[in-house]
């Protein structure tokens, strides 16, 4: 097993922050974080990450815990994967010993990501040490690709003959890992496997964080009759509709500029980065997806769209600007000149160059779109005008903010005003109608999409990977848990033993109404008797429920900003005197489990005879008694102080101290 100590190096090192900015785009909110909800979809950001005590927070899903369980979630891995991969990330050597995952799959799942792992290595040792790789050395070379950026990608080489699966199977790792990564498949004969990839150049197709989910091959002989690439199928790791080629190199320049340049080849990425363009990336040979597009929108808002001219190309741009609009990013496309790709272009004529390009030729969607029609000469006519002005207006239709709606429509009509000789109105009404039939066809979609259908079946190891699209818009209502009763589990894990002892003096576990924050009170007891950590961090690494629960309690929607603070000189501290907010909490528990069982007493008499009667009656009028006077009485007098703030005003919060309960001498 992983020392302990090397779990805590590992926690203190990891920034949660940066591991969780991977996934979500953050903003400083506070002392913490804001960001839109990896965990469920959403327009306004309800994910919180708070860094001082290293966890994250969703307001909206109910999801939280701490930099261990968001790479769980995340990567889909158990608690060692996640403890490797952070390992990993942050340069800290730990033991190499292999531990069992919490269940079948999740040991599947790293079962694969080591045989990707594994399979990089061969393939990019190969390249650079056999014989068989000199036509891939040599396409390279003639590509321009130096060894630091051969090195930076992962690339490889998979020999002629099936030698990853013998070189695999000498290292221990099972056939089984090996086709669930789809590195091989079997055979048609029914003898066993044979490698995926062969006498082919290896393109690692990496997750944001870096670690290997698929491959790409391409052939190096042009002559032969089959496919230029050969990619990865669909896996428990990758799921191509919702992986961006690149990402994982790009993201922090892409956050630095505030754009993603979105290209469409593996080689067109490479040779932007070796000439330092960095913010690019590409759509790893597929279509664009909404899921690539929330990828990309974890990192930036703005996206310059670069496609080849040729009618494929204009059409895969046209799909692909429509996404984009759809999830809310502000979009720009541009055209190299006629022959030039982005490999090409950058090569021939550099970074600066190529930017100088961009600044001068990559336009707004709807100025795009117009140029674009009218050197197409479908502004002429009526009807192509009228045609082209619609195609625009369906796109605008799209986005989903109301005002950038009408400032791309303003905009639009100021791009044809030449055309149309009229006012904006007449777009705005068109653009209302397209809305509406375009929610009609959403909720008519819905609808059929509810509908239930017969259960599809699968084999064994079909079952696709959860992705971030399959969360549901919303999760079922649940009950609120009572914020008095998290207050007072908040107070005991802040401010540990003798907030414990004072709470547990004058509470038990009856008193709460929520059964999970009865549980949880019930633990920190437990834990407290036997002298066992009570913290944050050991409950964020707890079974469930805890880790959600340590989010809800701990974490505040919303904060005092740090500018403030400083402007009004006012730092509103919520704990100045934890004792006194602990009295504030007690007493609407106690009055709340009185009024309870005044209920259900009240409810058993009902059901009840003479004599039996009568005892409940009594005992209803002294509970009575007891609200009443609970309800005049302050919460300061309706609990004493602990001792030792009465013999020194000026105690901390920290430290020993022991209680004499009442009738003790």
């Amino acid at each position: 097993m992983i020392p302990e100590n090397k779990k805590e190096e590992i926690r203190e090192t990891a920034d949660i922050v940066e591991v969780v900015g991977d996934y979500v785009k953050l903003k400083k909110s506070g002392s913490g974080f804001v960001g839109l909800c990896p965990f469920h979809n959403e327009k306004t950001p309800s994910f919180h990450v708070t860094p001082n005590m290293g966890i994250y927070k969703c307001f909206g899903c109910g999801e939280s815990g701490d930099v261990f369980s968001f790479v769980m979630a995340m990567e889909g891995v158990g608690f060692p994967e996640a403890l490797r991969s952070l390992a990993d990330r942050y340069g800290i050597d730990i033991p190499d010993e292999h531990v069992e995952g919490d269940d079948e799959r999740t040991k599947k799942r790293e079962g694969v990501y080591h045989a990707l792992k594994y399979a990089g290595l061969f393939f990019y040792r190969h390249l650079l040490e056999t014989e068989d790789a000199e036509k891939a050395r040599a396409y390279l070379k003639k590509r321009g690709y130096d060894k630091s950026i051969i090195r930076k990608f992962g690339l490889g080489y998979a020999p002629k003959n099936s030698q990853l699966l013998k070189a695999a199977e000498k290292e221990g790792i099972p056939e089984e890992y090996l086709a669930e990564a789809d590195l091989v498949k079997p055979s048609n004969r029914g003898d066993g496997f044979y490698d995926t990839f062969r006498d082919r150049l290896m393109f690692p197709i990496f997750n944001p964080s870096g670690k290997v989910i698929a491959f790409a091959g391409r052939i190096l002989d042009e002559e032969k009759k089959t496919a230029k690439y050969v990619n990865s199928a669909q896996t428990l790791v990758y799921n191509k509709s919702e992986v961006v080629y690149g990402v994982n190199f790009s993201k922090n320049d892409i956050r630095k500029e505030g754009e993603v340049i979105l290209v469409e080849g593996y080689t067109d990425v490479i040779s932007m980065h070796q000439h330092g363009v960095k913010n690019v990336v590409s759509s790893s040979g597929t279509s664009l997806t909404a899921g690539q597009i929330k990828i990309l929108q974890r990192y930036g808002n703005r996206i310059v769209m670069i496609y080849d001219a040729d009618s494929a190309g204009q059409k895969a741009m046209e799909r692909g600007m429509n996404i984009a609009l759809e999830q809310g990013m502000e979009v720009f496309l541009m055209q190299l000149p006629d022959g030039e790709d982005p490999d090409s272009f950058v090569k021939q004529f550099g970074q600066e160059s190529f930017l100088d390009y961009k600044r001068k030729n990559a336009e707004d969607f709807v100025t795009f779109s117009i140029h674009k029609a009218e050197k197409e000469g479908r502004m002429e006519s009526p009807g192509d005008r009228t045609a082209a002005i619609k195609s625009v207006l369906e796109s605008i239709a799209l986005i989903p903010e109301e005002l950038d709606r009408q400032v791309y429509v303003q905009h639009l009509h100021q791009q044809t005003q030449k055309y149309r000789k009229g006012s904006d109105r007449e777009l705005f009404q068109l653009l209302d109608k397209i809305v509406a039939d375009q929610q009609k066809r959403s909720r008519y979609k819905e609808r059929n999409q509810s509908a239930p259908s017969a259960p599809v079946p699968h084999s064994v190891g079909d079952e696709p990977p959860l992705q971030q699209s399959e969360y549901p818009e919303s999760t079922p209502a649940q009950k609120k848990k009572p914020h008095y009763e998290k207050e007072i589990i908040r107070l005991m894990l802040q401010f540990g033993e003798r907030m414990i002892k004072f709470i547990g003096h004058n509470v038990a576990e009856d008193h709460f109404e929520d059964d999970e924050l009865r549980e949880f009170y019930r633990d920190i007891i437990k834990r407290h008797i036997e002298e066992e950590e009570v913290t944050v961090q050991h409950y964020t690494n707890r079974e469930k429920p805890f880790p959600t629960l340590v989010g809800d309690i701990v974490l505040e929607r919303y904060s005092v900003s740090e500018k403030y603070v400083q402007k009004t000189g006012n730092d509103v501290k919520k704990d100045r005197n934890p004792f006194k907010t602990a009295k504030y909490s007690m007493k609407p528990l106690r009055l709340y489990f009185l009024e309870r069982k005044r209920r259900e007493l009240t409810e058993r008499m009902k059901k009840s005879e003479d004599e039996e009667k009568s005892k409940l009656m009594k005992s209803i009028t002294k509970l009575q008694k007891e609200i009443t006077r609970i309800q005049k009485i302050s919460a300061d007098e309706l609990f004493e102080d602990p001792d030792f703030l009465k013999n020194d005003s000026s105690a901390s919060v920290s430290g020993r101290f022991e209680y004499k309960m009442k009738g003790d001498k």
